[in-house]
């Protein structure tokens, strides 16, 4: 089978190879799946680039170790064989999932992995819409509920609202009644408006905690300034999540959001989210036409490093995902 391996850091275009490799057996526990779609994340972009530098702490310091040579840690695709021990899931099931919980590979024709990483997909999804879900929404839907408590008519303000995690938070807090500011760049602004932001701030030319305008939730998908900066735009008992970002603000924030609290009432948290745990919700928001994806791509399998550099550079709307087994 072919697979995409990364074997030095540095640009995805240069050091993620299209290789042949021997397609996996599944274990006990595990399913072979013959991979349709995946999409692109954080992970894929850091396990290539090896940025940020601490990362290489859990990838490998001076390259990626042997375990995570192939990245993609979402997939959608068809049961191909499984395991003695695999109870829920048969030979031709179509599923879907984050794998990240019982490793990665989906950049690759088939990869294995423990049944619990999966669910069966929906009729009404395709792989393409499939894969654009699991990852993005769990974060986007605990930020909001979960962490966020977030409560009808609200506002709401996501930075990084252009991304897979923000577009998806905008359709959820939709379902809230909340008016909802979304803040981005570029050319992304006029989408994000089409799609149903209701006011978009771009980031190079105004800071958002430094306007007037105060709101009851903000979620952050790239977290890049000091704690305290984003008390400004906070309302009296307003909530800040952030779900990822710069590693020491995001310490800061977690050894400083106690007295934060005790101080001004207002909340910062930081999600560390639960894979796969409410895919039913999303799974009726999409049937009931009021969650939508918004996808980029999808690319051939073979553009695989096109499309983790261009999720590196922030050039994408939505999530970036990739056709593997339908071509």
């Amino acid at each position: 089978m072919r697979a995409f391996h990364v074997e030095r850091y540095g640009d995805p275009e240069r050091v993620l190879h299209l290789k042949t490799v021997d397609k996996p057996t599944p274990r006990s526990s595990e399913v072979l799946i013959k991979v349709e779609a995946a999409s692109v994340n954080d992970y894929d972009w850091c396990l290539c680039s090896g940025k940020p530098m601490e990362y290489r702490l859990f990838f490998g310091l001076f390259k990626p170790s042997a375990k995570h040579r192939c990245p993609g840690m979402e997939v959608a695709g068809t049961v191909e064989a499984i395991g003695d021990e695999v109870k829920a899931l048969k030979i031709g099931d179509r599923v879907y999932g984050d794998t990240s919980d019982h490793g990665f590979g989906s950049f690759a024709e088939y990869m294995t992995v423990n049944e619990a990483g999966l669910r069966k997909m929906p009729e009404t999804l395709s792989f393409t819409e499939a894969v654009a879900l699991p990852h993005a929404s769990m974060l986007a839907l605990q930020a909001l509920r979960d962490e966020g408590n977030i409560q009808d008519g609200e506002k709401i303000l996501i930075n990084g609202g252009g991304g897979g995690v923000g577009t998806l938070a905008m359709y959820l807090a939709k379902t809230h009644d909340a008016e909802v500011t979304g803040v981005d760049s570029g050319e992304k602004l006029e989408r994000m408006k089409e799609i149903g932001f209701d006011h978009v701030i771009d980031y190079r030319k105004e800071d958002f905690t430094k306007l007037k305008e105060q709101y009851d939730l903000i979620v952050d998908c790239r977290t890049s300034r000091w704690p305290i900066a984003h008390l400004r735009a906070l309302k009296p008992k307003g909530r800040y999540v952030s779900i990822g970002g710069h590693s020491g603000k995001l310490l800061t924030m977690v050894f400083s959001g106690g007295i934060i609290r005790l101080l001004t009432k207002k909340r910062l948290r930081m999600l560390s989210v639960k894979t796969n745990k409410n895919l039913d919700i999303i799974e009726r928001l999409y049937s009931d036409g009021k969650l939508k994806t918004e996808i980029d791509g999808p690319y051939p399998f073979e553009k695989i490093p096109h499309a983790v550099k261009r999720f590196g550079e922030a050039k994408h709307i939505g999530k970036v995902v990739v056709l593997v087994g339908i071509q």
